[in-house]
């Protein structure tokens, strides 16, 4: 009788699995980098910087037709950061990057409850920033709707530490997590249309942060900056275009925007063109709200330099940027490619000195595709101007003569189950 009960309970467990699709995945991403001048000029007394980091994640998802769940639990280790036998993650990194669940309600609604990336368009406000090995997520609900080439998206976040659990007086909801622009309260809209050749986004987002009276421990309400714009796609054939327009306002901001244009050009099956600009605002020390735009939870990585030296947890606040850059990808054969970029910057405001022109950075990144893995191998020099030593508060006597960096990184993602 109970291999009876075994056998039913089998045969019902393969049921269910045949009614829904069980995913189980994972990432084993090792990237190795020399940093002389990562992020800001390096000094020549300072040595170069050289370090191994390593993501994993295990990813798992279920579907049913009335909802999908998923999971992916992540760990990201820095090569010795833990001494022999510890019992422990020095580092405390492990954690749950994605938690959430899709529910479906009808006629094209659904809704996405939980820890998950929120990602749109060129990833310029919102994106997942993959390339930072702990990735980019929120804790949100989001109320979607699509219908067609149509899609809505309505996203509600209240962040909250639980710092006194105790009871529910006023300073029991303060959140006193900062930096990087971490939000007590956000919501916005998403609208997207999309045509044969032509697609056009707007984004209403409104972000509220901490606020605190004058002994900086009582909470006092929040500060609400606004971020609004839109994104536009047009490719035809070999061509096309993108434009970003947004606009920043609120309690701290007054004025700030970002204008970007983008084009590219396929001149062959082997080699593809882009140019493009972007002006994004910088700040009037005569005005006491900022006229900086920030870039908020874009996947910043991928604009401006993948030397990071603006809008990666830097330059803030600050003089803004003119960059002008061009691109060229080159198709090598079947399994590899190479990008080489170029860009100049300058900011959108002067400097204290009057100065404008900050440099040019180069790019390069060269790509291999294996049987089951892929590789991928980049350098970047940054060629500096004045304005830039200037910026970054370092003297050119004192800077190192070579501002570079060199990285690579291989990148596994077996599927068991699929």
């Amino acid at each position: 009788m109970k291999k009876q009960y075994i056998l039913i309970g089998l045969m019902a467990l393969m049921v269910q699995f045949a009614q829904a699709q069980f995913t189980l995945d994972g990432e084993f991403r090792p990237r190795t980098e020399y940093r002389n001048g990562f992020g800001g000029i390096i000094t020549d007394a300072a040595d170069p910087g050289f370090g191994i980091s390593t993501r994993i994640r295990l990813n798992t998802g279920y579907a049913t037709e009335a909802y999908k769940f998923y999971i992916s639990l992540q760990d990201v280790m820095v090569w010795g950061e833990n001494r022999q036998i510890l019992p422990y993650d020095q580092n405390n990194s492990f954690a749950v990057f994605q938690a959430w669940a899709d529910i479906k309600l009808g006629e094209g609604f659904s809704t996405k409850l939980g820890r998950q990336v929120i990602s749109y368009d060129d990833q310029r406000i919102f994106g997942g920033l993959d390339w930072a090995q702990q990735g980019r997520n929120h804790d949100a609900a989001l109320l979607k709707y699509k219908k067609g080439k149509f899609l809505l998206d309505i996203g509600l976040a209240f962040n909250q530490d639980y710092s006194n659990p105790t009871g529910f007086q006023s300073s029991s909801t303060a959140y006193s997590t900062a930096g990087f622009f971490s939000y007590k309260t956000m919501q916005y809209v998403y609208l997207k249309q999309s045509w044969d050749s032509f697609s056009g986004s707007l984004l209403l987002l409104n972000n509220g942060f901490q606020k605190y009276e004058a002994d900086g421990l009582t909470p006092d309400g929040v500060n609400s900056i606004q971020t609004l714009g839109t994104h536009l796609d047009y490719k035809s054939g070999d061509f096309g275009a993108a434009l970003n327009a947004y606009t920043q306002m609120g309690d701290t901001v007054d004025g700030a925007y970002l204008l970007g244009l983008e084009f590219t050009y396929k001149a062959s099956a082997n080699v593809g063109l882009g140019a493009g600009i972007e002006v994004i605002s910088g700040n009037d020390t005569t005005t006491t709200d900022t006229e900086a735009f920030f870039p908020l939870y874009g996947t910043n990585h991928k604009f401006n330099g993948f030397m990071d030296y603006f809008y990666v947890g830097n330059h803030g606040n600050n003089v803004g940027l003119v960059d002008i850059h061009v691109s060229a990808n080159f198709k090598l054969n079947e399994t590899s490619s190479l990008m080489v970029k170029a860009l100049n910057f300058s900011g959108e405001q002067e400097l204290a000195s009057g100065e404008k022109s900050l440099g040019t950075e180069i790019d390069l990144v060269y790509s291999k595709q294996f049987k089951g893995y892929g590789l991928k191998l980049g350098y970047s020099q940054m060629f500096a101007s004045d304005g830039m030593y200037e910026l970054k508060n370092v003297t050119e006597a004192a800077a190192a003569d070579m501002q570079n960096w060199a990285w690579a990184m291989l990148v596994i993602k077996p599927k068991f189950l699929n």
